[in-house]
């Protein structure tokens, strides 16, 4: 199928404070927006019923709504709970799905905490380490310097 240009197609949307590119499948177009991944933007395609082969430049100003209210409450559209990225939040306790900046804010609150409490996963990011049980001693050289105290130009 070729791209088809017509009067009411737009080649940059605004969603969710995101630019997303009209001239790709709308499926792919919402993984632009920061915490919507492949499998939840097909998800809440297709419970706004949009389909996901067509452009996202070619979507009405009413379908691209349906798809900011299911992104901000999918419970509303039964979405299951293990589907969405934030669950059992530490703070509320609730699970809902965020997005953007709530998203990027969540994670640092998360990380801070680790920090504050003394985990290790938080001593990990405290010293700028591999925190996910990368191996270190061969990987990674670029930038910080793990095992040399000085640095690597140190040594010579």
């Amino acid at each position: 199928m070729s791209l088809q240009m017509t009067s009411e197609f737009q080649h940059i949307l605004r969603v969710l404070n995101t630019n997303i590119d009209g001239k790709r499948k709308s499926m792919f177009a919402m993984t632009k927006i920061i915490g919507i991944g492949k499998r939840f933007s097909n998800l809440i395609c297709k419970k706004a019923e949009v389909d996901v082969d067509r452009r996202a430049g070619t979507m009405t100003n009413e379908e691209i709504e349906k798809l900011v209210a299911i992104i901000n409450n999918p419970k509303q559209f039964k979405v299951p709970d293990w589907f969405v990225n934030r669950q059992r939040d530490f703070v509320t306790g609730k699970t809902s799905q965020c997005v953007i900046n709530v998203l990027i804010g969540a994670v640092r609150g998360d990380i801070e905490r680790m920090k504050k409490i003394r985990v290790h996963r938080g001593i990990r990011h405290y010293w700028g380490h591999r925190v996910r049980g990368q191996h270190t001693c061969s990987t990674g050289r670029k930038g910080k310097v793990l095992g040399m105290p000085g640095g690597a130009g140190a040594a010579k």
